[in-house]
């Protein structure tokens, strides 16, 4: 009897999670703002652009934010509030200033407009700017679903354990995209963002020279991008130099990252992986294969990682000022 209530109790438990995980993602709507700020999308368009003409880093800096962003409490701009903060814990002391310029200047953009002022959330405003800078690099344009609030909320003990780490194997980063609800397909499109972007040595320098007792170079590794690695990243190299994560294309958002894949040519060992390991390596060479299929995949996963944990109706806030709660 007890049995039978506890597991009706778990079943209605169960039920109510999946209804509310529904009712959020279902208030996020493409023409959110229709009423209130009906030229948002133009406007952050046309900031992200002007930023983009200053600095490229501006595209891999602001896709790598949204991503930090949203595995950490959700897509609540909760990693754009100043320090104390998430941006403290070292997981994201990488993240480049120019990301977070973007969303400012993309900001004051959206509040020169009197009809928008105080109106559009900096989530959403990131999240806006993240197509942007896919689009600005050759990638594919999506229609962005909008109606995220801003958390007040933000704390460096909450980054532990959150993001996915260089060394990650295929259990490691499965078990930490599905507890977002994100499949090992959407993972592998959402890896394809290494196809911008830059890394620091320290990030994978165990890889070149450290690999194990037995062999100084990881074995998966390209023996020349494993030479080319070292010639660019010495033993004593200044901890702040940055190499490409993708050495073919890396200015152009496209399927090269996988391409690399099939070649050893994986930065880091989590993104090796997906084509060492026999469970994933289908969904690398269709992607190598087809810019196509990748494009698919990749707007299905983004279009998902927007979804995650996001603030709606009267949760939350629209902060006046990203980097502060109101």
């Amino acid at each position: 009897m007890e049995k039978n209530i506890n597991q009706n109790i778990f079943s209605i438990f169960t039920l109510l999670l999946l209804l509310f995980s529904s009712c959020v993602s279902a208030q996020l709507r493409t023409g959110f703002y229709q009423n209130s700020c009906p030229n948002v999308e133009s406007i952050v368009r046309n900031a992200v652009r002007q930023k983009f003409q200053q600095t490229f880093v501006t595209a891999p800096a602001t896709l790598r934010l949204f991503f930090h962003d949203c595995f950490v409490r959700g897509c609540d701009a909760s990693i754009l509030i100043a320090s104390p903060s998430e941006k403290d814990h070292p997981d994201d002391m990488s993240l480049a200033g120019d990301g977070f310029d973007t969303v400012v200047k993309a900001k004051q953009a959206v509040d020169r407009d009197p009809k928008c002022r105080n109106k559009v959330s900096c989530a959403d405003i990131l999240a806006l700017a993240t197509r942007e800078v896919v689009v600005l690099t050759g990638g594919p344009s999506y229609p962005v679903e909008l109606g995220r609030r801003d958390g007040r909320l933000s704390t460096k003990a909450s980054v532990q354990n959150n993001l996915p780490q260089p060394g990650f194997n295929l259990n490691q980063l499965n078990t930490m995209f599905n507890r977002h609800g994100l499949s090992q397909t959407d993972m592998i499109a959402l890896s394809g963002a290494h196809t911008l972007g830059f890394a620091h040595c320290g990030k994978f320098s165990k890889r070149i020279y450290n690999f194990s007792p037995r062999t100084r170079i990881d074995p998966s590794l390209n023996p020349g991008y494993a030479l080319q690695l070292r010639q660019m990243c010495p033993q004593r190299v200044d901890p702040r130099i940055a190499i490409n994560m993708d050495p073919t294309t890396p200015r152009t958002f496209d399927n090269a990252y996988f391409k690399n894949l099939q070649q050893g040519r994986g930065l880091f060992t989590s993104d090796q992986v997906l084509f060492t390991d026999q469970r994933s390596r289908a969904t690398v060479n269709s992607f190598a294969n087809s810019e196509t299929a990748f494009r698919q995949a990749f707007i299905s996963a983004i279009t998902k990682l927007g979804r995650v944990g996001v603030k709606t109706g009267n949760a939350g806030e629209i902060r006046r000022d990203c980097s502060r709660v109101n």
